[in-house]
């Protein structure tokens, strides 16, 4: 039973649960600044200095995914240990560490390709690459010195950020009853949204105005700043004088549910951890979990590409730059118009209570809707001849309807899979998701290459935009063949028995 409030006590009791959540909500905001701050600058300010190519970009963006996925499966148990407060200051220490690292890549490419140390940090590394240029040896030097110095920088960048949705969600459940951490949890996570949204506006201004060195420095120090902020306000409840007993009840209102709930989940629970010491591989000999890696792998990979090559693709194709208003704006659009995934969070829950069907029969109905949206797809190039704001829209829907695939396909896991084994199929399927972003990205970072070395055409286009042509025809269809193999290895609900 929940203990009662006395009227008094509920007038007066504090809300320092929504402070915590608030700098969660911060948290996710400058994860999502950090991550975008390359896709902004590359192609306008850092390609043309170290002739990178969109193959270079692509395997960092592609070794960036991996890594992050990884990060994520491991990021866990190490939270676990060092406990909320401890675990969220080490990782954004390492992914702001990442961001701060990125700037002075230039500097150390400049010191390795020359020699010259001192000149390198004294110097014009404008001038420098110009006169670098003249010989392709030594410009070749350039560009594969500074792609590794940048993948170190991406590498701390990702392991950190892999550690932002464990803290967050172990942060949620200490300072949330189990019937507010839902909304608490969207609340925060609609910092992403915010993230991406004013990404197209700031980074770009501050690479144009003070060089793209700066972009990355002052968004990586934001991070410092957070954490300065989270040492200060971030205790446990019980250890937080800013959390009076009446919001302490509230928050532990669960305990005494759990205690009277308690014998029977101990059994429950031991029994179900006497079945997962079959191993860490049993999982994998089950239709079911194929199945939730088959809806992460092609769709994701389609996300992560849309993530990372907008500003590229209305660049290339349109000729506005990230940091011309044009651009900005296109890329705000997309994002803007991806909120309204939103929307579609609640349609399994009215196709399961409105005709009282099974979980998984509600989700895959939901997702074949989802899926259909990111057919229009095909549409992209060719509506582009006509207006740039055609594919804005569509690029846009596409990733709305990925934002409410991809909260469905989480769920699957604990639809149909014991607890004993939840992390390890979502692990899996994490890493699916990483191999599927780095083959987009890499991919069509060698694509796009290759097209614009050769001219390729295809179906009336030509160059790096028939490359564009053939990614969104891929891209389009992604989800729909995703679905069909999810529903080929799992046609009906079956709980798996270990």
């Amino acid at each position: 039973m929940n203990r009662p409030l006395p009227a008094e006590q509920k007038q007066c009791m504090t809300n320092y649960r929504w402070v915590i959540c608030s700098m969660l909500f911060f948290a996710l905001v400058i994860n999502y600044l950090d991550r975008q701050v390359l896709s902004l600058t590359w192609k306008n300010f850092i390609a043309p200095e170290f002739h990178w190519t969109d193959a270079d970009y692509g395997f960092l963006t592609g070794v960036f995914s991996i890594v992050y996925a990884i990060a994520m499966l491991l990021a866990g148990k190490l939270i676990d240990k060092l406990g909320t407060r401890a675990g969220y200051v080490t990782a954004i220490v390492v992914w702001s560490t990442g961001a701060c690292l990125h700037c002075v890549c230039g500097i150390f490419t400049c010191g390795f390709v020359t020699g010259d140390w001192i000149w390198s940090f004294t110097g014009s590394r404008e001038h420098l690459g110009s006169v670098l240029a003249s010989t392709p040896a030594i410009a070749m030097s350039v560009t594969t010195v500074s792609v590794w110095l940048f993948l170190v920088a991406r590498v701390v960048l990702s392991l950190g950020e892999g550690g932002n949705f464990p803290c967050s969600i172990k942060a949620v459940a200490e300072y949330f009853p189990k019937k507010d951490r839902g909304f608490a949890t969207g609340v925060f996570n609609s910092g992403s949204q915010i993230g991406a949204l004013l990404a197209p506006f700031t980074i770009p201004t501050i690479a144009r105005l003070y060089g793209w060195e700066m972009a990355f420095f002052l968004i990586g120090v934001l991070g410092y700043i957070w954490m300065a902020v989270w040492l200060f306000v971030y205790h446990n409840p019980r250890d937080n004088k800013h959390v009076n007993e009446s919001e302490l009840a509230y928050i532990e209102q669960d305990i005494e549910e759990d205690a009277d709930m308690k014998h029977e989940t101990l059994k429950q629970e031991m029994a179900e951890d006497r079945t997962a010491s079959v191993g860490l591989l049993k999982p994998f000999t089950f239709r079911q979990t194929w199945a939730v890696i088959a809806g992460r792998f092609l769709p994701d990979s389609v996300w992560w590409f849309l993530l990372f090559w907008a500003p590229a693709f209305v660049d290339e194709v349109y000729g506005y730059p990230s940091s011309s208003p044009e651009g900005m704006f296109a890329i705000f659009s997309i994002y803007f118009i991806s909120m309204f995934s939103l929307a579609g969070s609640y349609l399994p829950t009215y196709f399961i209570n409105r005709n009282k069907v099974n979980p998984y029969s509600g989700r895959m109905k939901a997702m074949f809707i989802f899926a259909l949206f990111p057919l229009i797809g095909i549409g992209v190039m060719p509506l582009g001849r006509v207006s740039m704001w055609f594919p804005v829209v569509l690029i846009g829907i596409m990733a709305a309807a990925h934002q409410s695939w991809s909260a469905n396909v989480y769920n699957v896991v604990s639809d149909m899979f014991p607890k004993s084994v939840v992390a390890t199929v979502t692990g899996a399927a994490g890493l699916a998701s990483g191999l599927g972003s780095f083959t987009s990205n890499y991919g069509a970072g060698c694509l796009f290459t290759f097209a614009g070395e050769t001219g390729l055409e295809f179906l009336g286009f030509e160059g790096k935009q028939a490359g564009y042509m053939i990614v969104f025809m891929l891209a389009s269809v992604a989800y729909m063949f995703s679905w069909v193999v999810m529903k080929l290895l799992v046609p009906r609900y079956k709980l798996v028995k270990l």
